[in-house]
């Protein structure tokens, strides 16, 4: 029961941790500072992490792996294959929504808090590529080149990751997944002669 509860006390504190990193990045805090913007001792999170830049990557990826699963949950039970793109992309926005302009700069500026971020994209591109995949197979997409899809649309997802749309367009990253979904599911739809 006392390892149950220490477990549901640790992922308590790096949700709350999450929280406050997205709200305002983490460069300009100590961990003195966290301590007591969190109500916890310096000696809990060292129990998380042993230092300040492992407790940034520990809350990063804690907010990663929490976005994946809320991500894979909303796209479960949308058997349209056009659907599962927008739903999977607007999930990816929604959970970068919280996500400030520091703390996005902040994750671009700490490597370690970057290759996560960049992992995490290949792995979402690699999802979009395999529901192009089934969307061609099914017949509800154009017979497109899957892999040149795929391609854009994570090269897409790098430069969002790297505020290079952001610096282009302003759009947040959050805004910017929105409009890669709405482009890539009315690009790849059947078209009937006709009609758009």
């Amino acid at each position: 029961m006392t390892v149950r509860r220490g477990a549901a006390r640790r992922t308590e504190l790096l949700d709350a941790l999450v929280e406050l990193l997205l709200a305002e990045g983490f460069a300009s805090f100590t961990l003195d500072d966290l301590a007591a913007r969190l109500h916890c001792s310096k000696r809990t999170l060292y129990a998380l992490a042993g230092s300040k830049e492992q407790l940034v990557r520990a809350a990063v990826v804690h907010f990663f792996r929490t976005a994946t699963v809320a991500v894979e949950q909303a796209t479960a039970d949308v058997p349209d294959p056009a659907g599962r793109i927008a739903v999977y992309l607007s999930s990816v926005a929604d959970a970068l929504r919280p996500a400030s302009a520091a703390f996005i700069d902040d994750v671009a500026a700490f490597a370690p808090a970057a290759e996560i971020y960049e992992r995490n994209t290949r792995a979402a591109a690699a999802r979009i590529r395999a529901f192009v995949d089934e969307g061609v197979a099914a017949g509800a997409f154009r017979d497109v080149h899957t892999g040149f899809v795929a391609d854009v649309v994570a090269s897409t997802m790098v430069r969002i990751q790297r505020r290079e749309v952001a610096a282009a367009t302003g759009l947040s990253d959050a805004e910017a997944y929105t409009e890669l979904a709405a482009l890539v599911t009315t690009g790849l739809r059947v078209t009937v002669s006709g009609q758009s």
